[in-house]
């Protein structure tokens, strides 16, 4: 053996070509090809081995195009919109006796990659910061090196001895050592719907994950070596389209087909019907082009995500042990190292932990696993006596117990008293082994008590449950413990005691809960007690087909389904591999208070995409239609120089929107696209008929000059445009605060960038206006006077803007023609308009199901069923804290007399 550690190591290349197979090997063999032992590498020869073998990891995207990928068709589309507007200035506008029109293509390429630069800039920014963040939560595994185990990232080698437990992600390829079988899901790669059991010698498949067992194994494979590695070289991944990603794509279709109804208008009218010359003509369309496609809105939104991503005791039952040889029993079957919570408490419950294997000789220890709810240990101890201790549920003790119909009834009783005290309880058991094997079933088990576990609820948890409830975020309780903790944790935590059994879920108790339907159930219960890993996929998957969007918290083996099945899957703090793995959000610091946090960041960087996209449609349509109408009923030629102008200007101020300060929504939001689209088209039209009502005051009439004393410029085509330019540039740019805002616009103060920017820009564009004389663009300046007056005309239709905006707004939501026809509030009597009649249905809607509220209760109002659900849970929330404070008041009525104080005095300074 010591020769063949001293001959040079293999290759992968060489191991195939000399038809080796360390799969199917014996595992002496397996430690003689890859020169390693049961003790490890050293840090040296693992060094070297990297060196041979590679990385332990695949090749992947950058986490930069993984987080803030912007769908590949909509960018394509608006970039070869933007490569027409760019060959037709060189091309198509080479004609009419002029040459090409240098200075727009020049202008589009700069818009471009000014676009371009930002995008990347900020991305690259915030996919750093991801990048920095995903390495900290990369999967750790314990390996065996330099005679020790420590805990350190997957980086592997083929040698290594690795430990593998409940919940960890196989890191590599391995072949098991010794000990006991373990159940491996190994479904993501061969589509087995069940655990299989491995054994010693078995091979693990790296990215399976270990529901079961504990064991000890040596690595054969890293990296693109691994069987996983193999099927994703040969494998192309699949392009999965998001919602996100289909909304997106929706947004840029409608502004593109906008702006082509528009061309196709102007074409057919322009040349057969006006008989325009060719280059007016082709000018005309690349307005429609340069104005109309939201070239920023890619950069937009991907840097609104960047900047977003960058900133988230005792009861007896054997007469003849006492307290204190049952916390032995139960500190006997824990952990001493690695050790959970449970263990750890139990553990420090004895005078000094050692007493835990004093005495004793451990031969076998069996690992906690969702399935059977306990760990075992298997000892001998100083006379030679071989026996068996066990802790875990309660139930899954009573039930291995012989004794058990005898003391069910009092265990029941027990473990119920202490549920209402909010204490968990633990189930302590024992047995001989008379056979002195560790396989051996052993003699009867005795039950020889509980023990209750103080778990209360962080700090902070009640108040996360509060804030949720507030943004109208339903909260359900999904928990293993019995009913009656989790009505009692419920209560502490203000969230409401309308808890039911798992036995619900699963159709039984028809008598009690035969008054509603499973989904119903679910849908209005404040959670669930009991329950095993199948209930919890259940529960998000009824949810969902409910139409709602799920979060789901998890931090075990057991709760990853139901993470990998919500559409917002939580890994909490100190998650098992498998967990972080099914999660979509990884939390880095223990509590859930940072979800109410994510939720409200979220809700922001929603906010301002939202209010982008709305912003880009409402000038797409502005400026599709406005120019239209001037080209068509006026023959009027706006310079497409001056469009790329107010696009330049516009995007330099929209990018700052990225870091607006907004306001999250009080109530979950989505995209509604029928409300986006009608909005901009609105918003739209109107702006575009403001411009084609000052280009007819300015000519058609001499409105301004005999309000205002100022020069006519109704002789002077290029006045004319300076005087439409600055008037289009400074009512679109205006336009951002309005859709920024959810109420009116001048309430809700804008950010400082948000603020300067458009300051700058406007200055720009006034000063072009006053001075500038440019022959090319057709502009010269119109002076300070005329400045003065557009800044007053778009001023006064800027303010009917925020009416228009919640009109819209009025209007698709419903809540206008349901005051109209359904309440008929315009054409009632009643006092108040009936306002206490509907205050009092209301109220009845909002009655609790525990005993408030009629079974056959029916939604049949235009309110959503999420905003019902989210009213009857923030109506519990009040009643638990109210009974909260109701127990709190009779405790401190009871010390009061118990020490004679004055009632009146304590309620005087005090008020619970």
């Amino acid at each position: 053996m010591a020769e063949e550690l001293q001959k040079p190591l293999l290759n992968p290349e060489d191991f195939n070509r000399e038809g080796i197979d360390l799969e199917r090997l014996p595992l002496d063999e397996v430690f003689e090809q890859l020169r390693t032992s049961r003790a490890g590498l050293s840090t040296e020869d693992a060094e070297v081995r990297l060196k041979i073998f590679g990385l332990n990891k695949l090749e992947e995207k950058p986490v930069r195009e993984q987080v803030f990928e912007v769908p590949q068709f909509y960018v394509e589309s608006l970039i070869m919109g933007y490569g027409s507007c760019s060959s037709n200035g060189i091309v198509l506008a080479n004609g009419g006796g002029e040459g090409p029109d240098w200075q727009d293509f020049v202008g589009i390429i700069c818009l471009l990659l000014i676009n371009s630069t930002i995008s990347f800039i900020e991305e690259n920014n915030a996919g750093n910061a991801a990048a920095a963040l995903m390495a900290h939560l990369a999967p750790k595994t314990k390996v065996l090196r330099g005679g020790q185990w420590q805990e350190q990232d997957a980086i592997l080698v083929p040698g290594d001895i690795i430990s593998i437990k409940l919940g960890d992600i196989i890191p590599a390829d391995a072949r098991l050592l010794e000990g006991d079988p373990l159940k491996i899901d190994q479904s993501a790669l061969t589509g087995e719907s069940l655990p299989v059991t491995k054994r010693t010698g078995d091979e693990v498949f790296s990215g399976s994950t270990c529901k079961h067992g504990e064991i000890e194994a040596v690595v054969i494979a890293t990296g693109v070596n691994t069987f996983f590695g193999k099927a994703a070289h040969l494998v192309d991944s699949t392009e999965v389209v998001g919602h996100f990603q289909k909304v997106l794509t929706s947004i840029g279709n409608f502004c593109i087909c906008s702006i082509a109804v528009g061309m196709i208008l102007e074409i057919i009218v322009m040349f057969p019907i006006q008989h325009r010359s060719y280059r007016d003509g082709i000018n005309n369309l690349l307005v429609l082009l340069i104005g109309g496609i939201p070239i920023a809105m890619p950069t937009v939104l991907s840097v609104t995500l960047a900047i977003g991503s960058h900133r988230l005791s005792q009861q007896v039952f054997n007469k003849d042990m006492d307290k204190e040889i049952i916390v032995l029993l139960a500190a006997r079957a824990s952990r001493l190292e690695n050790q959970d919570a449970i263990d750890a408490a139990i553990v420090n419950m004895l005078a000094d932990p050692k007493e835990a294997r004093a005495n004793i000789k451990e031969v076998h220890f069996l690992p906690f696993n969702p399935v059977d709810k306990r760990t075992a240990i298997t000892y001998i101890d100083s006379d030679g006596n071989w026996y068996r201790a066990s802790k875990g549920a309660p139930e899954q003790i009573l039930n291995m117990c012989q004794e058990k119909d005898q003391i069910a009834g009092k265990v029941h009783t027990i473990i119920d008293k202490f549920a209402e005290r909010g204490l968990r309880s633990l189930g302590v058991a024992f047995q001989e082994v008379p056979e002195k094997t560790k396989d051996s079933p052993g003699g009867p088990w005795t039950f020889c008590g509980l023990l209750p576990l103080f778990d209360p609820p962080r700090h902070d948890s009640a108040e996360t449950i509060r804030r949720a409830l507030n943004l109208g975020v339903g909260v359900k309780m999904i928990t293993g413990d019995q009913l009656a903790i989790a009505k009692e944790t419920g209560r502490r935590l203000g969230m409401g005691t309308n808890m039911y059994p798992s036995s619900s879920l699963l159709g039984r108790d028809k008598d009690e809960y035969e008054a509603l339907p499973v989904d119903e159930l679910i849908e209005k219960a404040d959670g669930f007690a009991g329950v095993f890993p199948e209930h919890k996929y259940e529960i998000v998957k009824i949810l969902q087909e409910k139409k709602h969007v799920v979060g789901m918290t998890g931090d075990g083996v057991n709760d990853a389904p139901a993470l990998k099945k919500a559409d917002i899957g939580i890994a909490v703090a100190d998650s098992t591999d498998a967990a972080r793995s099914a999660a979509d959000l990884v939390l880095t610091e223990p509590g859930l208070s940072v979800i109410v946090s994510a939720v409200l960041t979220s809700r922001a960087i929603f906010q301002r995409m939202k209010n982008y996209t709305i912003y880009a449609v409402s000038i797409t349509i502005r400026i599709v239609l406005g120019f239209v109408l001037l080209a068509l009923i006026w023959e009027y030629d706006f310079p497409p120089f001056m469009v790329l102008i107010i696009a330049i200007l516009n995007d330099g101020t929209i990018m700052t929107i990225s870091q607006d300060r907004v306001k999250p929504s009080p109530r979950p939001d989505s995209w509604k696209l029928p409300e986006i689209f009608a909005t901009g088209i609105v918003i739209g039209t109107y702006l575009a008929l403001v411009t084609v009502l000052f280009y007819w005051l300015l000519i058609g009439t001499n409105f301004f000059e005999r309000t205002f004393h100022v020069r006519s410029l109704s002789s002077n085509s290029e006045e004319v445009s300076s005087a439409v330019y600055l008037q289009v540039s400074i009512i679109s740019q205006a336009l951002i605060f309005v859709t920024r805002s959810q109420s009116w616009s001048f309430m809700e103060r804008p950010g400082v960038l948000l603020m300067c920017a458009f300051v700058v820009a406007q200055l720009v564009a006034t000063l072009i206006a006053v001075y500038a004389h440019i022959s090319f663009a057709y502009i010269r300046g119109i002076g300070w006077g005329w400045a003065g007056v557009i800044w007053l005309y778009s001023l006064i239709f800027y303010i009917p803007l925020d009416i228009i905006k919640f009109t819209v707004r009025y209007a698709l939501s419903g809540e206008a023609w349901n005051l109209l026809f359904d309440r008929k509030t315009a054409f009632t009597s009643k006092k108040d308009y009936g306002k206490e009649d509907r205050a009092a249905k209301w109220i009845l809607s909002q009655r609790s199901l525990q005993g408030m509220m009629a079974a056959d209760l029916e939604f049949n109002g235009r309110r959503s069923r999420s905003s019902l659900i989210a009213e009857q849970a923030r109506r519990r929330a009040e009643i638990a804290r109210l009974g909260e404070i109701h127990t709190l008041r009779g405790h401190m009525e009871s010390v009061a007399r118990l020490k004679n104080l004055d009632l009146n005095v304590i309620q005087a300074s005090h008020t619970v």
